[in-house]
């Protein structure tokens, strides 16, 4: 039901009000207060609740903003009550003494709350204390001032069979220990170890297929490979292959792609096109950034038409949250499918013709594609959704709409005619 003011002022003790506009939010009546609370069922299916705040203190707007964050942590793994509780138990831990030393526990977690928490979707948020917990926990008890250059060393020394991993965590050790140091919780005048450690030398050595490290070398399908992979891509799930001819048709980032509202798909008077909000995309920390533009054309505009049909929000809905499914899954499935795949062993499954590519592959074949089709380079950019650089990119700001819808069905066609293109029998 709509939001009624004058029905919460009046609501009675134990009584709610249910925003069926919001699932999982309502306004709960208590003896002195009206709080606005956010009910879910966890991984295991228990119910569990947040509170977010009490109304009128707290508007429905920000009630809201509150509740899309928490789904979107949902999304990602992190269960928003069991959060919430461990925050609060690390706020009432009681140092032994006043003087007791500032750990690097202590500094990790006064940088996760400051900034992290706040800087961070929940998928970074979650992956950033993930990596901490796994690979600084070794040094957390140590005074956070008193840390030597070799112990730092020794940390990320240790994490030099993951470089990029080992990188990631120097980062942010260095980016905690700047933090604490602004804040005045270690003396000004000490040594920020880990910008100076291993400068240079955490580079990656590409990734391993079947035991075998084939490099960092950025894959493109040929002609040939992408109108088999099209020919082929029935093998996958539905949904799968819903996405990864989104990938070829459309050259969108998997994340933007698994996260398509039907609020986002307008019938415009050139055709079908799809806006994602720059909130949603890779640019949003950008101030110039602007909504990703694609025009839906060929199989795409078939894609997101079926999808919207089945759907009231989400096109790509998850089967087990109340949300987006992620760009991860499609990754695994490809992976699943690859002819030297070890995952399940036993378990029989069509096995992949065009091997060694994953689904960002697809948005380097497209833009690959669109240079060979004589595409300009800026409107190349801009259907990838790539900001154009410099001094252009401040003065420009023609949307390139009329040349989007022109070079993505120059591409349509062309991938057509690669899937309908087979390759000729020997003899």
């Amino acid at each position: 039901m709509p939001f009624d003011p004058r029905a919460a002022k009046q609501l009675a003790e134990g009584a709610h009000i249910i925003l069926e506009e919001y699932p999982g939010l309502r306004l709960a009546a208590g003896k002195r207060s009206r709080s606005w609370i956010y009910r879910y069922k966890d991984a295991d299916g228990a119910m569990r609740q947040v509170k977010l705040g009490e109304w009128p203190a707290v508007s429905l707007i920000a009630a809201a903003a509150e509740w899309e964050r928490l789904r979107a942590a949902r999304a990602a793994g992190v269960d928003p009550a069991k959060e919430k509780k461990e925050r609060a138990r690390a706020r009432n831990v009681k140092p032994a003494a006043k003087d007791s030393v500032y750990t690097v526990q202590r500094l990790w977690d006064d940088y996760v709350e400051g900034h992290i928490l706040k800087a961070r979707k929940p998928k970074g948020q979650a992956e950033t204390i993930r990596l901490f917990k796994k690979s600084g926990a070794a040094i957390s008890h140590l005074p956070a001032a008193g840390l030597t250059r070799n112990q730092a060393f020794s940390v990320i020394d240790a994490m030099a069979a993951t470089p990029v991993s080992a990188s990631q965590l120097k980062g942010e050790l260095a980016a905690a220990w700047d933090y604490a140091i602004d804040a005045g919780r270690i003396p000004e005048e000490t040594p920020n170890w880990w910008r100076q450690i291993l400068r240079g030398k955490l580079k990656s050595k590409g990734k391993k297929i079947a035991g075998k490290s084939i490099g960092t070398a950025k894959r493109v399908l040929s002609n040939s490979e992408a109108g088999e992979l099209i020919r082929w891509m029935p093998n996958f799930s539905k949904m799968v292959a819903d996405a990864l001819t989104l990938y070829l048709w459309t050259g969108a980032r998997g994340a933007e792609i698994m996260a398509i509202e039907r609020k986002e798909i307008t019938e415009e008077a050139d055709g079908l096109w799809w806006t994602a909000p720059k909130e949603k995309t890779k640019n949003e920390r950008h101030e110039g950034a602007t909504d990703f533009r694609v025009p839906l054309v060929g199989r795409a505009e078939e894609i997101v038409r079926r999808r919207m049909e089945q759907t009231e929000r989400w096109l790509f809905k998850s089967p087990r949250v109340d949300g987006p499914s992620q760009q991860k899954v499609v990754q695994t499935a490809v992976h699943f499918h690859q002819p030297y795949s070890e995952t399940k062993p036993d378990e029989e499954r069509p096995r992949l013709t065009v091997t060694h590519w994953a689904p960002h592959d697809l948005r380097r074949t497209v833009r690959t594609m669109l240079a060979a089709l004589k595409c300009p380079d800026t409107v190349g950019e801009v259907i990838l959704g790539h900001m154009i650089p410099g001094v252009a990119g401040v003065y420009n700001r023609h949307a390139y709409d009329a040349e989007r819808r022109e070079w993505l069905n120059k591409l349509s066609a062309h991938l057509e005619q690669c899937a309908a293109t087979r390759p000729k029998r020997a003899g």
